[in-house]
């Protein structure tokens, strides 16, 4: 990109203005430059394996992101480099989400892939609550405390193409904040060269042990279980479901990088979406 064609797009109201450059990476992987570039917290890796088969065309890489949107209840929270810049109370969080969007206009630039950065994260399965009124007043326990909705807002992204061996380091620059082409250019430079010199470090040994079911710890009784299932059965005889999944969440204390765990979980099975 020019120095003119980026202050054209600014002068045109954008917001985010994407700066890339590709590199040539066929002696990399996605876990690898992830490993480089971006491990640590609110990053994320996105991947995909198509017919089972195949290992999908991008691999999806993201930076450390500033800026995290938190939702709980009727609670949003705005944080900025841990530091909390706005709260809000709503009982319409989805649309607050659709609002705090509009806030930044993405100019459309040639060569990039659809997807190459934004909001990113996650709808917990109580996000319903939000869609389905009648479901405000359920009980509605918490034991681990996370948010409803957690979104990271993903401003430097790397996409990995697999066939060509090739990927794009993405930074979305504001104009707004007097940041420049030039900041951008030197931002990318540093990606760049960490990806080529950067060291992987190995992980941590641990002593291995076998695992059986006992050592696992279910969010259930046996007995609570049991009356969940009768209370279901309940519902359905009187109309009020037809079917219900019935789940439990078992842990186990777990000493290894999360990454670590994705690694072989991507290798015994990898899936169409794997993050």
């Amino acid at each position: 990109m020019t120095p003119e064609q980026f202050a054209t797009l600014a002068t045109q109201g954008y917001n985010r203005i994407p700066v890339f450059r590709q590199v040539l990476a066929d002696l990399d992987t996605p876990l690898s430059a992830y490993l480089k570039l971006a491990d640590g917290a609110y990053t994320y890796l996105f991947e995909s394996v198509t017919g089972g088969e195949k290992w999908g065309r991008y691999s999806i890489i993201g930076l450390p992101c500033k800026t995290v949107v938190r939702v709980s209840g009727d609670r949003i929270e705005v944080s900025v480099d841990d530091n909390v810049t706005e709260t809000h109370q709503t009982d319409d969080p989805l649309g607050w989400i659709e609002d705090f969007q509009a806030r930044y206009r993405v100019a459309d630039v040639a060569g990039l892939p659809r997807f190459f950065g934004g909001l990113v994260g996650y709808f917990g399965y109580d996000t319903v609550r939000y869609v389905e009124p009648k479901l405000g007043d359920c009980p509605n326990p918490d034991p681990l405390g996370n948010p409803d909705i957690l979104l990271m807002l993903s401003e430097e992204v790397v996409v990995f193409d697999n066939l060509s061996g090739k990927l794009l380091v993405v930074v979305l620059v504001d104009p707004s904040a007097d940041q420049t082409l030039a900041q951008a250019d030197t931002r990318l430079d540093e990606l760049v060269q960490q990806l080529r010199s950067g060291v992987i470090e190995p992980s941590p040994a641990h002593t291995l042990k076998a695992v059986s079911e006992t050592d696992f710890i279910s969010g259930f009784t046996r007995e609570g279980y049991e009356a969940a299932v009768g209370r279901i059965k309940d519902y359905i005889v009187e109309g009020d479901a037809m079917q219900v999944v019935l789940s439990q969440r078992l842990s186990i204390p777990f000493q290894a990088r999360p990454l670590d765990l994705y690694r072989a979980l991507r290798t015994l099975n990898p899936s169409p979406y794997m993050y």
